[in-house]
């Protein structure tokens, strides 16, 4: 028969469990729909500024920018190899392990024990029991972190992607700088030929009498400046081979035979205002780790909440294994409410961190958003100085040309003195490689406005 008494208390739990619900029901700031504005906002400001440039070829993906089979071994090879990229899938496996073992918490759990006795003047006792226990989940405080930890697998996961697409950028521009490389060498090759040229025709002339000692040693000044340039040159290569080289995951020194003209870029910026930035990983991570932190804040408030587990048990003791076993067990099943009442304030610390977390994360989006658009405007930016500047520089350099055939010409009729034809010399060559790092420069940042839109790798 039911007392009055047991009814009270059921009561009283009743009445703790609806005040405690209401206790840590807390109205909190809903920072995803703030990042979303956020991003609307950022969207509707720039679109009209974005799209300005001029229509080229599709690009879905970073490696639909260049179209060389070369690169795409060298890509592939990235991702495979690569040590740091490697580092990073492990990380994300083992938050998949972490999501699988969240799973755990809200399925029952059964142990099983077996165990033996023996004290003086008694026959040994065995013992078996197998127990199953279950906390019901009243508040889905276990279904939300369960939630909470796929966000984090999810983030963790765009971040990957982050890796990936970063690294591809860095295959592709590190294969472009060393044609640049190579450039650079070979017009610094050519300017030195010439210099140790005009060097011989000045000390003939100067053993003729028809020239003085100053331009002789302004000559081999020249010819030693263009050699330790070109020493530089060298080196810098070798660099870019060997920072190629650590992108690719490889110890063995790396020989191939780079393209010794630059590829055609392309990138279309047709749906740019579609994309509104959402194609970017980074961005992507940083809003599903304010959706995991806002559900680890409500597992935070709800474990101020009561809690029901069951569990039951079924154990025997007998004088032999045999029995313990296999004999006639003795089950038992309890039903158990718990609230926490008083813990010095750690579950609401614990509540108010988990909320200032959240508004971390926020923060972090907002960081990560306004680097994004800065990122965005500061290559587009580049984009339209650097198509004028190649522009401006290929005409610098057709004058130039030209006014060194006239200039030849001068010279041979003895119009003009020799140090007039190589200053029009040293300017042409000056212009080249001006012309050429320009070019390098723009398919570089085509590669970074690129990555900056959010064009990354092919999953």
């Amino acid at each position: 028969m039911i007392t009055r008494s047991f009814l009270n208390i059921i009561g009283l739990l009743c009445l703790s469990m609806t005040l405690a619900a209401c206790g840590t029901t807390q109205k909190r700031e809903n920072y995803a729909n703030l990042a979303q504005d956020d991003l609307d906002a950022v969207s509707e400001s720039n679109a009209s500024q974005w799209q300005v440039m001029d229509q080229v070829a599709p690009a879905s993906f970073l490696t639909d920018l260049i179209q060389d089979p070369q690169l795409e071994d060298l890509i592939q090879h990235a991702l495979q190899a690569n040590p740091s990229l490697q580092k990073t899938q492990l990380t994300l496996q083992a938050s998949l392990w972490r999501l699988n073992s969240q799973r755990g918490d809200s399925l029952p759990s059964v142990e099983a024990g077996f165990s033996a006795n023996k004290s003086e003047g008694s026959n040994t006792r065995y013992k078996a029991d197998i127990g199953i226990s279950w906390e019901a989940d009243l508040w889905q405080k276990l279904a939300q972190a369960e939630q909470a930890s796929a966000k984090t697998l999810a983030s963790d996961e765009a971040l990957f992607q982050a890796s990936r697409d970063t690294l591809v950028a860095n295959v592709i521009k590190s294969w472009l700088a060393i044609t640049a490389k190579q450039h650079a060498i070979a017009i610094e090759q050519k300017r030195l030929a010439l210099l140790e040229a005009n060097e011989k025709l000045i000390l003939k002339r100067f053993k003729n009498g028809l020239g003085n000692l100053e331009e002789l040693d302004e000559s081999r000044t020249s010819a030693s400046q263009s050699k330790a340039d070109l020493a530089e040159y060298q080196e810098n290569l070798a660099i870019e081979i060997r920072n190629l080289q650590l992108y690719l995951g490889r110890t063995d020194p790396m020989r191939f035979t780079a393209n010794a003209n630059y590829p055609e870029v392309s990138l279309s910026f047709a749906d740019l205002p579609k994309q509104n930035l959402q194609r970017r990983p980074d961005l992507k991570a940083a809003y599903l780790a304010i959706e995991a932190a806002d559900l680890n804040t409500s597992v935070a408030y709800k474990d101020m909440l009561p809690s029901i587990s069951l569990s039951a048990t079924l154990s025997d003791t007998a004088e032999s294994p045999r029995a313990a076993l296999f004999g006639s067990p003795i089950w038992s099943l309890l039903a158990q409410i718990t609230q926490p009442l008083y813990k010095g304030g750690q579950l609401k610390a614990a509540a108010e961190i988990a909320k200032l977390q959240t508004a971390q994360a926020y923060q972090d989006y907002r960081d990560t958003l306004l680097t994004a658009v800065n990122e965005v405007e500061n290559t587009l930016g580049q984009e339209r100085v650097l198509s004028q500047q190649v522009r401006h520089i290929r005409d610098a350099m057709a004058s130039s040309q030209k006014n060194l055939n006239q200039y030849e010409k001068k010279y041979r009729t003895g119009l003009i003195e020799l140090n007039d034809l190589i200053n029009v010399q040293e300017t042409t060559f000056d212009l080249e490689a001006q012309l050429d790092n320009l070019i390098y420069q723009h398919l570089s940042n085509r590669v970074d406005l690129g990555l900056a839109l959010g064009l990354g790798v092919k999953p």
